[in-house]
């Protein structure tokens, strides 16, 4: 039995239309990640982060290094391509991608439905793809000996806690729309069952101060 603490990425630029431009934290992005490294190094004796290989993935690990740990990047930690996706969807059905959070809150079910039947381009990464290489990182992160704290994004986080669960596409909407930025989830490798023990923990923003930073889009 092996557990494995996975963060999602600090706030990143939600107003962006791509991929490259989304790909950077905010400046309330950059301070998620300061008081989630506060709070970690007083609770967590991790021996090693290891992060996708995404910037804001990259920056959100960097953010909370207060202690310097040994820093590694899986790029099998890295997001689903949901730009990839959208742009699929809009050419094969003619569904506009989303300009503000209302709108992404009712794409992503369609998004996801499309991909998880396979009716997503072929140059898209599949989800059966996705699903195996996200399962990689965990298990190598399993395996080697120390305990890592795992920095990634919410199409990660939710798919895991989707296949620990056994919940259904609908209820996967709802936990992909539902992973605060900086929340720490905990899962326990048993073999090859995935066990989900912690769920969207916000410590590091649980103050009356600090209500503003709790984000999702």
């Amino acid at each position: 039995m092996t557990e494995i603490t996975l963060v999602r990425h600090g706030q990143a630029n939600s107003g962006a239309q791509d991929e490259a431009n989304y790909d950077r934290l905010s400046e309330l992005g950059h301070q998620q990640a300061a008081w989630l490294g506060e709070h970690l190094q007083t609770v967590s004796p991790y021996d090693r982060i290891i992060s996708g290989a995404m910037r804001r993935q990259i920056e959100t690990a960097q953010g909370l290094n207060r202690s310097a740990l040994p820093h590694d990047t899986d790029p099998r930690l890295n997001e689903l391509d949901y730009f990839g996706l959208a742009e699929s969807l809009k050419n094969t059905h003619g569904i506009p991608i989303p300009t503000c959070a209302p709108e992404f809150a009712s794409h992503v079910p369609q998004v996801l439905d499309v991909w998880r039947n396979g009716g997503i381009h072929p140059d898209i990464e599949s989800y059966a793809a996705f699903h195996d290489r996200i399962f990689g990182a965990l298990h190598a992160a399993a395996s080697c000996g120390e305990r890592c704290l795992l920095v990634t994004s919410t199409g990660v986080i939710s798919t895991l806690t989707a296949i620990a669960l056994g919940l259904e596409t609908a209820a996967k909407v709802k936990m992909f729309l539902s992973v605060t930025h900086t929340s720490v989830h905990k899962f326990e490798l048993r073999g090859d069952d995935l066990y989900l023990t912690q769920f969207g923990a916000t410590p590091h923003l649980d103050h009356p101060d600090r209500q503003h930073a709790k984000t999702h889009v």
